[in-house]
């Protein structure tokens, strides 16, 4: 998580760009302004065709970044509700409307030079200023057009790419219109006749090369407004994702660009069983690898539960009742020659009337079959969930109780020690709870089958115990010096004993055990 200097760091360099975006287009835009005048003054004065088509030329790219800075400005804005994705497309929008006038600027080029080959052709009258103003028109353009691609380069602006495409394409038409106007005036000096169409052909050349770049800009900016994906970006970011551990399957990538932005939206299937915390950081990590392949993207992931393949018969199970959300415990699957035979225990809301649970316990059972069809039978024990908190009593705890408790943890060699018992009663029910200490080695399911007999044999003797609650501990873990339930003979010995001997041992016991 970035500090709050970073974000001020990065807010900073943000600004910078905004304002070197906006001051580039409004240097470009008074470039453009004297260099139409400029050339537009020696069109007239030389009757040059390629001289007013360059001039021409030049009042759209006046136009064009007049747009320029108004979209520039517009798109610099924030997302808002109207315009959740930012106002980046404007850009976008600015260019290709830049195209058009482009196009028509070629139209009125073409006509005007058949015109004046085939129809009525103009004498050019000699000057040097044209030339002049060619001269400086060629150092202006290379000068802004090299400044606007470099601001391009850092903001992604299109509005500005275009604007250096404009001024790119300027350099070239007004070598053409110089050529032309040279080869012009060389045929009036030294009587070559055909060297009078060279001006009108030049403005052809200019044509030309405004329409290569309209094109090319005209095509760029359609494939943006029709949200078509960067070349090769969707490719990049499914090679970088689905190898990530965890990611189940990419069903779904889509890319799209708007203005200097790009956007990728993700849809990745995530095993059903992880936690919300590990799909976090999962999540995390699938945008780190889409913002390595494209820096800055903007990424939204959409993770969906599924099955992974190898489940279990247990985890398909288990799969069912997490997806209606009940907890499913002591789930057990037993071969007969009939086929599986699952056992389970599901609890239900303790408010819901034994028709509705069954019901709903029968839907349950239902999925479950068709998520593992070699099950042949499946039953389960309804419990009730508590939907309340219960109120509970603290009662002395009676001597007699944790007595049999001893009694019956003798019968049990793996139990090393019991402790912390307490007792409690809840409405008319009494709860009995203690921490079990048992070998380190012991395997789970053995620590389950003593837990259950030390609670079964218990309240076979004291059938007063409602419920009883067994916390199990590791031998290495056992914080109350480990005493054997060997020993508990002894204890009940001292217990025997009167006067402050017998006490002091009683006193030791529940210091100990409860």
């Amino acid at each position: 998580m970035s500090s709050p200097d970073d974000s001020q760091v990065t807010m900073q360099i943000s600004q910078g760009i905004v304002k070197r975006k906006r001051t580039a287009a409004l240097v470009s835009m008074l470039a453009a302004c004297g260099m139409t005048a400029l050339k537009l003054i020696a069109g007239l004065l030389t009757g040059s065709l390629g001289m007013l088509s360059d001039a021409a030329h030049s009042g759209l790219d006046l136009l064009g970044t007049a747009l320029t800075l108004i979209s520039v400005r517009i798109s610099d804005k924030p997302a808002d509700e109207e315009h959740p994705y930012g106002h980046a497309r404007v850009e976008t929008l600015s260019a290709f409307t830049e195209t058009f006038l482009m196009g028509a600027s070629c139209v009125w080029i073409v006509v005007e030079a058949v015109m004046r080959i085939f129809v009525a052709p103009v004498t050019i009258r000699p000057s040097v200023w044209p030339f002049a103003v060619l001269a400086l028109s060629i150092t202006v353009d290379l000068s802004r057009s090299r400044a606007l691609k470099h601001v391009a380069s850092i903001s992604g602006s299109q509005a500005l790419e275009a604007d250096a495409l404009h001024f790119a394409s300027d350099i070239w038409s007004s070598v053409a219109v110089a050529v032309g106007l040279a080869a012009s005036y060389a045929g009036v000096r030294f009587g070559i006749g055909w060297l009078r169409f060279a001006d009108p052909l030049a403005a052809l050349v200019v044509s030309a090369v405004i329409l290569r770049f309209a094109w090319g800009l005209a095509r760029r900016t359609t494939y943006e407004l029709l949200d078509t994906a960067p070349a090769g970006a969707r490719q990049q970011i499914v090679r970088a994702v689905e190898h990530i551990e965890g990611v189940v399957d990419l069903e779904r990538v889509r890319v799209r660009r708007s203005g200097n932005r790009v956007f990728a939206d993700l849809r990745v299937a995530v095993p059903r069983f992880d936690t919300a915390a590990h799909i976090e950081v999962l999540v995390q990590r699938i945008t780190a690898a889409v913002k390595a392949v494209v820096p800055d993207a903007d990424v939204t992931i959409r993770t969906l539960p599924r099955q992974v393949s190898g489940e279990n018969i247990f985890d398909r199970i288990r799969g069912v009742a997490a997806l209606n959300n009940v907890t499913l415990h002591d789930l057990s699957v037993q071969q007969d020659k009939d086929g599986l035979h699952v056992e389970q225990h599901v609890e239900v809301d303790e408010s819901l009337p034994l028709v509705e649970a069954h019901r709903f316990i029968c839907e349950l059972e239902e999925q479950m079959y068709r998520a593992a069809p070699e099950v042949s039978n499946v039953l389960t024990h309804i419990e009730s969930e508590p939907a309340t908190i219960e109120a509970s009593d603290s009662i002395e705890q009676d001597r007699l109780l944790q007595e049999e408790l001893r009694s019956v943890a003798r019968t049990l060699p793996e139990i090393i020690d019991i402790h912390e018992v307490a007792v409690s009663r809840m409405g008319d029910h009494l709860h009995l709870s203690c921490h079990c200490t048992l070998p380190d080695a012991l395997p789970m399911h053995r620590v389950h089958d003593v837990i259950t007999s030390l609670e079964d044999r218990l309240k076979l003797k004291c059938p007063e115990v409602y419920r009883m609650l067994v916390h199990p501990e590791p031998e290495a873990d056992n914080r109350h010096e480990g005493r054997r339930c060997n020993r508990i003979d002894d204890v009940n010995r001292m217990e025997k004993n009167d006067g402050e001997g017998g006490m002091a041992a009683r006193s030791g016991l529940h210091s100990h055990i409860g």
